[in-house]
């Protein structure tokens, strides 16, 4: 557990894309869609660590196509700020109060599914995940149940890592009924170049230096 509950440490703390649209996401539309996006993400890191655990050898084909993971990540994350920079509109009522969204189930399920691709389709998330599993793979086969220490050890840093996101979104929540129209025009525009620079990043990076990879 306290493997489990280091490594959440160190995933959940890890500064990326995927904060700043957790924040973005329950800022601009509330905690309902704050949740759901959570709920995308966490379901698409449990993906890949089942993926990892029991199907390696796919795991390993996916990497081969890190360059590919990485393009159409970064052409995601791009199109995500472009949208929230220049088209994200604010609402307010006749009172100059931020109107709350409706959102209908198809809404939610194009929120959840956004939130299981920033994640998924983010090639360093990948690494994170091969990388940890190899080690803790390794560090099971001294276990009297290597699954049993496994399963505990993902299933503590998977928890803790879906709590503080959960967190994240309360905290935004909250924020969110203090601020002005101006002032979430101005988190919008941060917001959008935020994450077309972690586009940006991610496709330089992957583009200059993927060859390094190993």
């Amino acid at each position: 557990m306290i493997k489990g509950l280091v490594l959440g440490v160190f995933l959940a703390i890890s500064v990326g894309p995927v904060i700043f649209a957790i924040l973005k996401q329950s800022i601009n539309n509330g905690h309902k869609a704050g949740y759901v996006f959570v709920a995308g993400i966490s379901v698409s890191d449990i993906a890949l660590v089942l993926i990892c655990n029991f199907f390696t050898t796919l795991f390993q084909q996916a990497l081969t196509h890190k360059t590919v993971i990485a393009v159409a990540g970064s052409i995601f994350l791009v199109a995500l700020g472009v949208y929230t920079l220049f088209f994200k509109k604010v609402k307010t009522d006749e009172d100059n109060n931020i109107v709350v969204k409706k959102f209908r189930k198809r809404d939610y399920l194009a929120i959840f599914l956004s939130g299981f691709f920033i994640n998924v389709l983010n090639p360093g998330v990948f690494l994170f995940w091969f990388a940890w599993t190899a080690a803790i793979l390794a560090d099971s086969q001294t276990a009297p149940n290597p699954l049993q220490y496994r399963a505990i050890v993902f299933g503590t840093c998977l928890l803790f890592v879906l709590l503080t996101d959960i967190a994240k979104v309360a905290l935004a929540s909250r924020l969110r009924s203090k601020l002005t129209k101006h002032n979430l025009v101005n988190i919008n525009r941060i917001s959008g170049l935020i994450l077309i620079g972690f586009g940006i990043a991610l496709a330089w990076g992957i583009l200059s230096y993927g060859d390094q990879i190993k």
